[in-house]
């Protein structure tokens, strides 16, 4: 028998056994994969008790049943029969997505199987038993011995069944999930998600990515509370909301600060309770005091249910300061200054590896200097907020878009309006006791929008307490609290308004690769760098402009992209992985603007201030037209800057208005007598929208793709320096192409001085 053929008979022989391996009840068992990075926190999960930690620390119950840990998995079809009684095809880790590494599947499904058993203790006999999900994204059904208990739908937020009429009186109870998640093909909220990862869209989430668990509760139980802050009144109103209320059923509510009981009040459920804090202790990201709640629902003389809880004392409003509307944190002016954090690991994409990873990212932006997050178009699980909260880390929460960047070639969805307003007011409503979040975000850079005034005054309705930010980066109606714009990548600040606090909710994004340390060879920022010091002293150059919008414009706060690197996006100041790029020392010193910002002098003026002469064309021109030997006398000449009249834009001299187009402009200059030295620290100054190739004396000194929304300074080439030439004449060009939107050009060349 040839090779060939005994390969052939070894194969059908591993295939035969494997086939009856399956038929027999075998069970794939799990282990981790490795993904592109891992965290050092992927090495410390425990697959027999991963994520430990009570789940939701705002209604805390002692008694409870975590149900995370390996279950039976496998991919399902639309109509499959419910799999009760039949082991799965391999196993899975809860509650890491499928997609994730940590999961120990790696793969995406659109549909999913999971299943596990488990025993109700005995000391519960007589209670009721309720199964809690953290999350599972997006569709799932669970049965309970073979019977459907319920159906959810909705990706980011908690929901529980009681299961207690569908449990057997004794022995093991079954547990089955089925999981239903579209993805790309549905209009539902889905964030930065896509089964076609790339460019600012990154690997889905698909199934149980949040804690499971299971607590006993008496028929009549504490279902949630509602707690508002009143710092101008001393007070705190807190309303106990139960199930099955009985008519002669109170509660008990005591606050207490570091231990020590600050007021005891008796109510009945439903009812608003307004209690005493005198001389609060206010919460703030530099003192984050928090208040502990004790809760104990009352029947006669017996206590049939407690939590505990806390909250803090602070207030976000928008005020005049020196004549301007800002935002206010306990009626006083605080400049917030934060960073962009979508949430996603490597290891575990939505789903942290441990407490202690989820701990440290919080962390790691306090010893940035931060004092606010903005959470970008994600819902993160409840222990998340719970360390902002600890910590002191001011947060505007987004809400996941609806419909969000589709990869290239991918058809677009409808927005499912019902789901998203579903989705929306569940989550203001889930979150709605977490003294960190002062602002709610509806829409990100126009992505799903519509009705935008109508859904700010739900949200307003739903929680006047905080504020509203109708729309980050585009399609602003002037409702909402804020007016909050995109800037790449130095910031900007709004046009002055009569009504809103002024914000840039994006800015920054430079990039730093760090070798070892990216997800894929290829990827970066809006601008980059090659050194943790550049990041460190671009970013400090970018806090000045922040501090002059905030002293002469009245800006509130500023967003910059990003805390981590996600996936390609190389823009963060910490890796994917979660490793410094840079000191955090000196981040924290631009933050508190104490950062030494250097200044320039001009050597080739831009038109910032009066119109520079350029020799132009937007004709086609020849390949040496950058060259200094190349004839532009048949070129027009006319003054700068060169744009449409899109509001921000410089002086716009002349008009260049053929879009899609491209615009070439040539213009000499000589230096002056400039040492090495001065040479070695000359920098390109420019606003371009879009692309723009720039070259001195034939060698190219500067390129950037896609377009920025002011003025930025960036390191000529080494080439471009050496070919200066001081005390005579040299040779500046630029090419800027143009696809749509607005359209601007302007160039020139300044000295940095340290």
């Amino acid at each position: 028998m040839g090779a060939m053929s005994l390969k052939l008979l070894s194969r059908l022989f591993c295939l035969t056994g494997a086939l009856l391996c399956f038929s027999l009840g075998a069970v794939k068992a799990w282990e981790p994969k490795q993904a592109p990075l891992m965290t050092k926190w992927a090495k410390l999960v425990n697959p027999k008790n991963p994520l430990p930690d009570y789940p939701r620390p705002q209604l805390v119950r002692t008694d409870w049943q975590n149900l995370n840990g390996i279950w039976q998995y496998q991919p399902g079809a639309e109509g499959d029969a419910v799999p009760s009684g039949q082991k799965l095809a391999s196993e899975i880790l809860v509650p890491y997505p499928v997609e994730s590494a940590l999961s120990g599947v790696m793969e995406h499904h659109d549909r999913l199987w999971y299943r596990r058993s488990f025993s109700v203790p005995v000391a519960w006999q007589g209670k009721h038993v309720r199964l809690n999900f953290g999350a599972v994204d997006f569709e799932s059904e669970v049965y309970i011995n073979g019977k459907s208990v319920g159906i959810h739908k909705g990706g980011y937020l908690p929901f529980s069944y009681d299961i207690t009429p569908f449990l057997a009186k004794t022995g093991a109870q079954e547990l089955i999930v089925r999981v239903f998640d579209d993805t790309d093909n549905a209009g539902e909220p889905r964030g930065k998600q896509s089964i076609h990862p790339g460019g600012i869209m990154y690997t889905p989430t698909t199934g149980i990515w949040q804690t499971v668990w299971l607590e006993p509760v008496s028929k009549t139980a504490i279902q949630d509370l509602k707690i508002v802050p009143d710092v101008d009144a001393q007070r705190v109103h807190i309303t106990v909301h139960t199930t099955s209320p009985e008519p002669d059923a109170k509660v008990v509510v005591t606050v207490l600060a570091a231990g020590s009981v600050v007021k005891t009040v008796n109510g009945i459920p439903g009812m608003e309770l307004a209690i005493p804090v005198a001389h609060p202790k206010l919460w703030s990201p530099d003192t984050p005091f928090l208040y502990d709640i004790t809760v104990k629902l009352v029947s006669g003389n017996t206590t049939i249910d407690q939590v505990g809880s806390y909250f803090g004392m602070r207030k976000i409003s928008i005020g005049l300061d020196h004549g301007i509307k800002k935002m206010l944190l306990n009626n006083k002016f605080v400049f917030e200054i934060g960073p962009l954090d979508q949430g996603f690991w490597p290891d575990g994409i939505y789903t942290q590896p441990t407490e202690g990873a989820l701990k440290a990212d919080i962390q790691s932006m306090k010893s940035f200097g931060f004092n606010m997050v903005r959470k970008h178009i994600k819902v993160e699980p409840a222990r998340w907020y719970y360390w902002t909260d600890k910590l002191g880390l001011l947060v505007w929460q987004d809400m996941p878009s609806p419909n969000s960047y589709i990869g290239s070639g991918q058809p677009v969805p409808p927005v499912d309006k019902p789901e998203f307003e579903s989705e929306l007011t569940q989550m203001v409503y889930a979150l709605g006791n977490t003294p960190s979040i002062i602002m709610w975000e509806i829409y990100n850079e126009s992505q799903g929008q519509y009705d935008t005034p109508r859904l700010v005054s739900v949200v307003k309705k739903l929680d006047p307490s905080r504020l509203v930010n109708e729309a980050s980066g585009g399609g602003y109606s002037g409702s909402g609290d804020v007016l909050d714009i995109h800037s790449y990548p130095p910031p900007a600040c709004p046009a002055p308004s009569a009504t809103q606090a002024l914000a840039c909710g994006e800015y920054g994004g430079i990039g730093y690769l760090v070798n070892g340390h990216t997800w894929t060879a290829a990827g970066g920022g809006y601008t980059n760098v090659t050194k943790g010091t550049d990041l460190e002293e671009l970013y400090a150059e970018f806090s000045g402009q922040l501090k002059t919008f905030r002293d002469q414009k009245g800006m509130s706060a500023a967003v910059y992209t990003q805390i981590t690197d996600v996936e390609n996006e190389l823009n963060g100041l910490l890796t994917y992985d979660r490793f410094l790029k840079c000191d955090p020392a000196a981040i924290a010193k631009a933050n508190r603007f104490q950062y030494p910002v250097p200044t320039y002098r001009e050597i080739v003026p831009t038109s910032e201030k009066v119109s520079q002469v350029w020799k132009y064309t937007t004709s086609p021109v020849a390949a040496d037209w950058f060259k200094t030997s190349f004839d532009d006398a048949a070129w027009k000449q006319g003054p700068g800057g060169f744009g449409d009249d899109a509001p921000g834009h410089g002086i716009i001299g002349t008009p260049w208005t053929n879009t899609p187009g491209d615009i070439w402009l040539r213009r000499s200059f000589n230096p002056g007598n400039l040492t090495t030295a001065q040479i070695g620290r000359l920098v390109v100054r420019d606003y371009h929208d879009e692309d723009i190739d720039i070259y001195i004396n034939g060698v190219l000194a500067y390129s950037s793709p896609g377009y920025i929304s002011s003025y930025e300074n960036r390191p000529l080439s080494d080439g471009s320096k050496q070919s200066f030439k001081p005390n005579t004449d040299n040779l500046l060009a630029v090419h800027c192409h143009q696809t749509d939107g607005g359209q601007y050009i302007d160039v020139g060349i300044y000295e940095k001085i340290p």
